[in-house]
């Protein structure tokens, strides 16, 4: 599938503490931790690279260098395991070597999400670019069809920032960021609807709508300049959500539904889904798998 992608730049935000899954996480990483026997952070990056993506910024704090280091060639095993004839396992991690660069950036502070991607602001430059939180996992029927792919696609049609929605339930708008798409009620959004607000994690009663941004996103390098003028909201962060809301007050912005699965692998439930879900959808794995969940749940 040839696309019109214009878009070579993402970042990839992956500065929390997780503490969440502390004390697993008190030496490794949250995105570290692995999804049957690929790093979270692996999905992600590959994500990107699939939808045509060039150069990925990461967004570490302290503490995170092991993801560097993931990327970085190891002599040493990976001598051990071309001698083995193991060279299928490296397959994929050189191809990423060789087709992406990863420039990794320090977030001093966390001071939200909105801070973190103004950390990228100096190499993005005035690109239009891709944002991937790096605990979301994406998985589409077709690598060549994915989130990003699609939200990347759609911006070069309209050169409008476009963002990835999915339909929640009431009582889970205090868990997202929901967008305002006016009076109209969508069933679906394939053909994109324009947004006309952000309101970060609203109690049901005052949730504009039940569509969330669940952590895929195309901007504009305008954005940049609405983070700039947002003030800190609680815990002193800066939320990428307010200036979303001040972007679609000015500019188009456009959120769009796809079909695909998607897993927080951040939360505990959603990270023991994710491992079972990719589990049962690999040949060596999914009929043992298949067998032990039906005798156990019996």
């Amino acid at each position: 599938m040839i696309s019109s992608n214009k878009v070579k730049k993402a970042v990839i935000p992956a500065a929390g503490l997780g503490t969440r899954f502390f004390p697993a996480t008190k030496t490794i990483p949250k995105e570290m931790l692995p999804i049957v026997d690929k790093p979270t952070i692996l999905y992600v990056i590959e994500e990107a690279m699939n939808a045509g993506i060039e150069d990925i910024v990461l967004i570490q704090g302290r503490g995170k260098t092991a993801i560097e280091d993931f990327f970085d060639i190891s002599y040493e095993l990976e001598s051990k395991l071309v001698k083995d004839g193991k060279e299928d396992l490296l397959k994929n991690l050189n191809h990423i070597r060789n087709n992406i660069n990863i420039i990794s950036l320090r977030q001093k502070e966390a001071l939200g999400l909105g801070h973190a991607i103004r950390c990228a602001k100096t190499i993005v430059g005035n690109d239009p670019f891709a944002v991937l939180l790096g605990d979301e996992i994406t998985i589409s029927k077709n690598n060549n069809e994915n989130v990003t792919r699609f939200l990347c696609d759609q911006f070069s049609k309209t050169e409008s920032s476009s963002v990835w929605v999915l339909p929640v339930q009431k009582n889970q708008t205090e868990k997202y960021g929901i967008v305002d798409l006016g009076k109209e009620k969508f069933e679906k959004l394939e053909s994109g609807a324009k947004i006309l607000g952000v309101v970060e994690k609203p109690k049901a009663d005052q949730a504009p709508s039940l569509w969330a941004l669940p952590g895929r996103y195309v901007f504009e390098a305008k954005i940049f300049n609405y983070i700039d003028e947002i003030k800190p909201g609680h815990n002193g962060e800066l939320q990428l959500s307010d200036a979303m809301n001040m972007l679609a007050k000015t500019q188009n912005m456009n959120a769009y539904s796809f079909n695909a699965r998607r897993f927080d692998a951040g939360d505990k439930l959603g990270y023991l889904i994710a491992n079972i879900e990719v589990a049962l959808d690999r040949e060596d794995l999914k009929h043992d798998l298949y067998d032990y969940l039906k005798n156990r749940i019996k």
